[in-house]
């Protein structure tokens, strides 16, 4: 029999060193797979025993092919009921294209018809089409004017071994989490006694190591397999090499003398990874236990062996300067801990691996999907005499020349804004913002904290030396400012797509009260990427403090409604305040009840702010505040809204409902933004922009634009 193995790319060479240990004879690796040759017992082993194949596929026919009639055409030339029931279930797999066929369901649309026309003309009888479990399972790959069609013998893909239900966040299929073992040399008790994956996650690795390690063939705990209906499966050759392959693992489970640790700082995939282990059945092998990074140790009872991770490596999971941290923090935890070992790291951003300083000495192309990755192998060596000293500089806080002027640069701010900071009774102020190139960030101060701010470096910026600047800025921050390191938090700013600026990054709920003009205000640095209080729109907000005694007040797009916090406690008659996130609406209802402001007088409306501003008039108001983003398309709006070609509606939509005599204030933070005065030309306009900056604001008089817009007189 002739045979295709499919894997994922990269994988190609492992496979054939894996199927010639099988039996195979003639093998040749392809793109994404190899092909061999071998009787019916070798494609049985391969299901059950490769650790790295997605697919087992017997060839049945090859033609050339360009219309959907020469399709069903070479499809016809097989006998089917040699491999199928008149009345069996099937399922068909296409892929490729070609002028004709240029969709894949109507490609494998014309398969089916074709199989099924030919049973029902020799029988009467028609086959069904059964995607979960069909008797048997087509495979169809049209390339440049070529088909191939062969069964597929696996069925669902080898990767999935069966015991994994449920993985924790961009899991690692168990083929690859394979081979980035076996390349890592695992198994190999002489050399790695131990196995250690301090980010394990769902335990993939962990699984396969021990899997491996006692001669356990990964197909055993499958249910079912392509060829378990097929009319030329052979069951007692099967069912005698399932005897064979549970002896062995029998005999490994004995002699096997394991020590796996995993760690992880997070609970519940912890717990996935326990269940993992034990439906594998290799639970007594793996130790797990809650853990960050940071704190990654060796344990006691072993002296050396192999660290294997897979830890993440894209926007998905974490901003690239996090990330950075993350991979410095492993890299350090090594030379600290772990003097001697091995490690691998698999990773699809490879040069998030530079700043943990150690020299890879071999490194593979593996894809992980279409994700072009590597596995980099290192040696971890005790640490030299310039690296201890470098350390314990470090930990006790010595600046760089770099470091110290950026440090001098934050002392000077801070001295020039401590008289007016004392005189307003500011506590939430910005004290740095970008002011020299090199440190491209933002730093703002809050009672007892300090929220740096970086701004996404151009792609022409070595990330790596981007990544070292923000460390200094941090150590810096944290000196200058005599604060605990963990104090100084750090988001990174950069284009917002949709509604991300006001997703939640984290779930630390960690909220606290500041004041603001004898306002009371509840911010939050770390859970999203705002705290809740935009510091530059303070003058602003005291201006709707002063305007609002006696005044029914509007806030559009109120965010945290700290602007009506303001009107409020300025003495407002009555307020409304519109926002579409419930998060953010049950955030303003805190800003006002910890202002004392009662509920039946300063209402909340959950609303898309452009559809609530379509609907008639039915309520006047002395004061609107509207300060919309810069772009929005969230899944709750109707529409996209852009405030550049939107803000002529947005604004006459709000006159509407502006009493005369009464004052729209109008901002936005789009940093090119030019009002359209002549499509406003029936309104009194005036650009307020400068009286709404305060002194922390002056170096940067774009951040954000501000209007009066009143009726005429």
């Amino acid at each position: 029999m002739k045979l295709f193995i499919t894997c994922p790319k990269g994988l190609e060479l492992l496979l054939e060193q894996e199927l010639a240990d099988l039996g195979a004879q003639e093998i040749r690796q392809k793109v994404a797979g190899v092909s061999c040759e071998g009787e019916l017992e070798l494609a049985y082993r391969i299901c059950l025993w490769s650790r790295l194949a997605n697919r087992v596929l017997l060839p049945l026919l090859e033609a050339e092919v360009e219309t959907a009639d020469q399709l069903y055409a070479m499809v016809s030339e097989v006998d089917w009921l040699e491999h199928l029931r008149p009345s069996g279930t099937l399922t068909v797999d296409f892929n490729g294209q070609s002028k004709a066929i240029n969709n894949t369901h109507f490609g494998a649309l014309k398969v089916k018809d074709a199989i099924v026309d030919q049973v029902r003309n020799a029988t009467g009888q028609r086959p069904s089409v059964d995607r979960a479990a069909p008797d048997l399972r087509i495979n169809v790959y049209l390339h440049r004017g070529q088909a191939s069609l062969a069964l597929d013998l696996s069925g669902e893909s080898l990767h999935r071994r069966g015991y994994r239900l449920k993985a924790g966040a961009a899991p690692m299929k168990e083929n690859l989490a394979a081979a980035v073992l076996m390349r890592a040399g695992w198994p190999d008790s002489e050399r790695f006694p131990c196995l250690v994956d301090p980010m394990c996650g769902s335990g993939t690795l962990l699984v396969e190591a021990a899997l491996m390690a006692t001669d356990s063939a990964p197909g055993l705990m499958r249910q079912r397999f392509g060829f378990s209906r097929w009319l030329k499966h052979e069951q007692a050759l099967w069912n005698q090499l399932v005897d064979e392959a549970r002896q062995r693992r029998a005999d490994g489970l004995e002699r096997a003398e394991l020590q796996l640790f995993g760690y992880d700082a997070d609970a519940d995939v912890l717990r996935r990874a326990g269940e993992n282990a034990r439906r594998a059945g290799v639970e007594r092998f793996i130790q797990l236990k809650q853990q960050p990074l940071d704190e990654l140790t060796l344990e006691a009872s072993v002296s050396a062996g192999l660290l294997v991770t897979n830890p993440p490596y894209g926007e998905r999971l974490g901003e690239t300067s996090q990330l950075m941290h993350l991979y410095r923090t492993l890299g350090a935890r090594l030379k600290a801990e772990f003097g001697g070992w091995q490690a691998a790291v698999f990773t699809a951003n490879p040069d998030l691996c530079k700043v943990m300083k150690l020299r890879a000495e071999k490194q593979y192309r593996m894809f992980n999907g279409a994700l072009d990755s590597k596995l980099l192998l290192f040696t971890v060596h005790a640490r030299s005499a310039e690296e201890l000293a470098e350390a314990e500089a470090a930990s006790q806080g010595a600046l760089s020349e770099q470091g110290q002027m950026f440090a001098n640069r934050l002392k000077k701010n801070l001295k020039q804004l401590s008289r007016w900071v004392r005189k307003e009774s500011i506590s939430c102020y910005r004290a740095y913002d970008a002011d020299m190139p090199e440190f491209a960030v933002a730093v703002d101060i809050y009672p007892g904290h300090a929220v740096v701010q970086e701004y996404a470096p151009p792609a022409k910026v070595d990330p790596v030396k981007a990544f070292q600047r923000l460390q200094e800025v941090l150590q810096a921050t944290a000196q200058v400012l005599e604060l605990p390191q963990e104090h100084v938090i750090l988001k990174q700013r950069k284009r917002q797509q949709g509604q991300q600026q006001y997703e939640r990054r984290d779930e630390t709920g960690n909220f606290f009260e500041v004041e603001e003009q004898g306002v009371q205000l509840r911010v939050n640095l770390h859970d999203y990427l705002d705290t809740g209080l935009f510091l530059d729109h303070r003058p602003a907000r005291r201006m709707v403090q002063k305007l609002s005694a006696g005044k029914d007040m509007l806030n559009l797009f109120c965010y945290t409604a700290s602007a009506t916090a303001h009107a409020g406690v300025g003495g407002a008659r009555s307020t409304l305040s519109v926002d579409m996130s419930a998060t953010y609406l049950d955030w303003a209802r805190h800003n006002l009840e910890l202002n004392g402001l009662p509920r039946q007088q300063h209402q909340l409306v959950q609303a898309d702010c452009m559809k609530w501003l379509a609907e008639p008039a039915d309520r006047q108001f002395d004061l609107i505040f509207m300060d919309p983003p810069t772009f929005s398309n969230s899944k709750r709006m109707q529409d996209v809204m852009d405030v550049q070609r939107d803000h002529v509606w947005l604004i006459r939509q709000a006159m509407k409902r502006l009493r005369p005599g009464g004052v729209l204030l109008f901002s936005n933070n789009y940093r090119r933004f030019k009002l359209d005065q002549e499509q406003l030309a029936d309104f009194v306009v005036r650009d307020i922009t400068a009286s709404t900056l305060d002194p922390d604001f002056k170096r940067n008089s774009k951040i954000h634009c501000c209007f009066e817009v009143r009726h005429p007189i």
